[in-house]
């Protein structure tokens, strides 16, 4: 369901997939060939909320916040995930029941582990697997790990792309 409020209405590239079990209202634009999954809730209704190209929003996800939301291309957002945080960078991974907070930053190419916890107003460096409530950064992400997360934004793409296809 997409809708207005305040006057505002959700910009979506017409590439974009977005489930009709999905919420997106307000202040929110969704870039080229980037899904919204079932279950997903982007509320744009108390700040902008900015999603790039080729990005997965996945079941069951909240985006909101209280200061801009900026989630840059090739970012896959986990299953349960809250992002209330201010920037995520491209080629991110948010794993799982993570959660970004306020003012959070996530360099490129991170993966925040399943149930993480960036607190408020952390920045996360570009390469980086951070994992744990609170996160710590464990190590830098091997070129392999880089692959996988290019790997794993391609497969959410064409499989919107297909669901899109398919008319659901």
């Amino acid at each position: 369901m997409v809708r207005s409020f305040d006057g505002k209405k959700p910009t979506i590239a017409a590439s974009a997939f977005v489930s009709e079990a999905a919420y997106v209202i307000g202040d929110v634009s969704v870039g080229e060939n980037s899904s919204i999954w079932p279950g997903a809730v982007i509320r744009g209704d108390t700040c902008r909320i900015m999603i790039g190209s080729r990005s997965s929003i996945e079941d069951n996800c909240v985006v909101h916040g209280s200061a801009e939301i900026l989630i840059g291309n090739d970012v896959i957002i986990g299953h349960g995930a809250i992002v209330h945080g201010h920037k995520i960078g491209n080629n991110v991974l948010v794993g799982n029941n993570a959660t970004i907070l306020d003012g959070a930053e996530l360099g490129d190419f991170c993966i925040i582990g399943a149930g993480g916890v960036v607190p408020p107003e952390v920045k996360i460096p570009q390469n980086a697997l951070a994992l744990g409530t609170p996160v710590q950064v464990k190590c830098q992400l091997s070129q392999k790990q880089r692959e996988e997360l290019i790997e794993g934004t391609a497969f959410y793409t064409s499989l919107a792309r297909e669901y899109k296809r398919q008319g659901l």
